[in-house]
């Protein structure tokens, strides 16, 4: 990979490597930290944005759901492109857009490993799990270049850190070695992201992600050296991924690549990825445009009787391939009954509102199992 680039200082218009193409203008800068911005002709459009950072674990807040208290993220911004991201918002943050410029700027903290090794030796950190691809996947594209995660991963292990990772992308395998020597110091989990098995729409809505047949090899791959691989099969789009047959093809073929157990969940639409997907929607499925409206009108979550009974139809066909995860019935709040999108494809002039709608509800994460 080629990667011709010109340093920057603070406040300058960006330059272009030879043959680049026009990158973002200097108004969204300085970024705290920024060493270099550059683009490349592997990267279309795609500008990264190089700092040095000043911390690399983050603090969840006491009053999250999550089952995890540190996150570290060497990347802002995902080239994956996912329509409906939930963390398109977050860049924002930086002046930049949550449309383009999440897909297109991308912010890359080049001094991870080596501010999180110094983290790690405080005398205070009590060893607690780290969770890696929580905001932004950390094997995004990017890392192939900027290859952050193995100093990332040898830093926790040597600190006798336990973590987790969870990622779309194929490129976890380059480190599937230096993964099972980890595995070998402390507790690793690892869960890849697939919910659909349609290589078209995957590729209109999430069109920087591996196919989800490579994705499907990378299980294979991790399955046959040993890993007890929980599959994230999130989020099923209603309408779209989330019918019977395509539930059962997915666990069919999740069962038949070597995963140990999935996780399945609704579409869930934030502000930010909310107008990005909804935008895309409107292109691509205008017929869907009122039924989307009608079943996010209150909040980012669907009705809780929708999340329900799909939770319920995902549980069964997990079950029926031995798929089924011990708290994958804590996904979705018990309370509500109503009709499945699935069971209703609105056409024009037929949207209808699914009923029993409650207001919104948080999901809960289960427990992953161990990597190796």
């Amino acid at each position: 990979m080629r990667w011709e680039a010109q340093t920057l200082q603070a406040g300058d218009g960006i330059e272009q490597g030879d043959g680049g193409t026009p990158a973002a203008p200097a108004a969204l800068l300085p970024l705290s930290g920024l060493q270099r911005s550059i683009t490349t002709p592997e990267f279309a459009d795609t500008t990264f944005h190089e700092v040095v950072a000043k911390s690399a674990l983050n603090k969840v807040p006491d009053s999250s759901p999550m089952p995890f208290r540190w996150t570290v993220n060497p990347y802002r911004g995902c080239t994956h492109a996912c329509r409906y991201c939930y963390a398109r918002n977050t860049h924002e943050y930086l002046d930049f857009n949550a449309g383009t410029d999440f897909d297109q700027q991308i912010v890359v903290k080049v001094n991870t490993p080596e501010i999180l090794r110094r983290e790690l030796a405080r005398p205070s950190w009590n060893r607690e799990l780290v969770a890696l691809g929580t905001n932004t996947d950390p094997y995004q594209r990017a890392e192939g270049r900027y290859r952050l995660m193995p100093g990332i991963i040898t830093a926790l292990a040597d600190a006798g850190t336990p973590f987790s990772i969870l990622t779309k992308g194929t490129l976890l395998g380059r480190d599937l070695d230096l993964l099972a020597s980890a595995s070998r110091q402390v507790p690793v989990q690892v869960s890849v992201s697939l919910a659909m098995l349609d290589t078209d729409l995957a590729h209109r809505v999430e069109p920087g992600t591996p196919t989800p047949a490579a994705r499907l090899k990378l299980i294979e791959k991790l399955s046959s050296a040993g890993a007890q691989v929980t599959v994230m099969a999130m989020p099923l789009l209603p309408w779209l991924t989330d019918s019977d047959r395509q539930l059962e093809d997915l666990m069919t073929a999740l069962a038949g690549a070597g995963a140990q157990s999935v996780l399945a969940g609704a579409l869930h639409l934030r502000p930010g990825a909310r107008q990005w997907y909804l935008q895309w929607i409107e292109e691509d499925h205008p017929d869907l445009l009122d039924g989307y409206r009608q079943l996010y009108g209150r909040s980012s979550y669907a009705p809780a009787s929708y999340r329900k009974a799909l939770g319920r139809r995902a549980s069964d066909a997990a079950r029926r391939h031995g798929l089924l995860h011990e708290g994958a019935h804590r996904l979705t709040r018990p309370d509500g009954d109503g009709p499945s999108p699935a069971a209703h494809r609105p056409g024009p002039g037929d949207h209808r509102a699914p009923a029993g709608t409650t207001g919104p509800a948080q999901p809960v994460p289960a427990p992953q199992p161990a990597l190796f």
